[in-house]
Formats: C-alpha cells, sequence, structure tokens
C-alpha cells in the first residue's frame, strides 16, 4: 500500500529560529537558519540552536520517511560537536540518511556557514512507530 508522504509543517520553535525549508523528503532534508536573533551571550551562534536546527532537520526525514510506511517517527537518540563559531549570516542543514530502515532511520545533519565551512555536525536516530 503505498501512503502519501508528510509534508513539513514549521512549529513555533522553528519559525522563531527563522527556519526556511529549500528541499524535503526522507533521504535529504534541506534548511536554512539566520544567525541573526540565535546568538548567545557572547555574539555567536548558540549551540542549543544548532542542535535545535539538526534535531528538527533529521526529525522531519524521519517523519517523511516513516509516513510512506503509514508510520510516524520519534526521537531515539541525538549528538552533535561543535566545530567553529560564526557571528552572522546565514545557516545551511542538510539531513541526509544514513538508514532508513523499518523500525529505525538515522540521518547526519551538517550545518555549514555561507562559505560552506562546517559549523556543526549532528547525528540524530529516530524511532518508527504506529501513528496514534
Amino acid at each position: 500500500m503505498d501512503f502519501e508522504p508528510w509534508t513539513i509543517e514549521l512549529g513555533e520553535l522553528d519559525r522563531k529560529l527563522g527556519v526556511e525549508i529549500l528541499e524535503q523528503s526522507g533521504p535529504r532534508v534541506v534548511a536554512t537558519m539566520p544567525v541573526a536573533g540565535n546568538t548567545q551571550s557572547f555574539g555567536v551562534l548558540h549551540g542549543g540552536a544548532s542542535m535545535a536546527f539538526g534535531e528538527a532537520l533529521g526529525s522531519w526525514a524521519a517523519v517523511i520517511h516513516a509516513s510512506t510506511i503509514g508510520k510516524t517517527a520519534v526521537g531515539l537518540d541525538i549528538s552533535g560537536t561543535h566545530h567553529r563559531a560564526v557571528r552572522s549570516g546565514l545557516v545551511t542543514g542538510v539531513a541526509t540518511a544514513i538508514h532508513l530502515g523499518r523500525t529505525t532511520t538515522s540521518h547526519e545533519v551538517v550545518l555549514t556557514d555561507e562559505d560552506g565551512a562546517r559549523l556543526c555536525t549532528v547525528r540524530i536516530t529516530n524511532l518508527i512507530i504506529e501513528r496514534r
């Protein structure tokens, strides 16, 4: 049986972060987030904003994948490594599937600055469950 893929709907936090979706599928989600409005007290992009952005992209990709088999997905594990700071501009996030299974998904989310320098790497695993 074929199911219609879920389409990303921004939540409150996503809107507050200024997230804009550029591409969406189970294997790959691409979006942007401005640095402005998402900085910490030292004037650089907040690590929590990076993690929230990465979590959103990886989770959206997992839910899109799960929706094609009539299910949904919930977060199971997330980790992130912050590589460098950024003070301005636009951050691009690309979630790429590592594994798309029937019970779990794993995505690597790479956040880069406008010059393409890697800012943060997020790895997220989601559990595929029945819709409620």
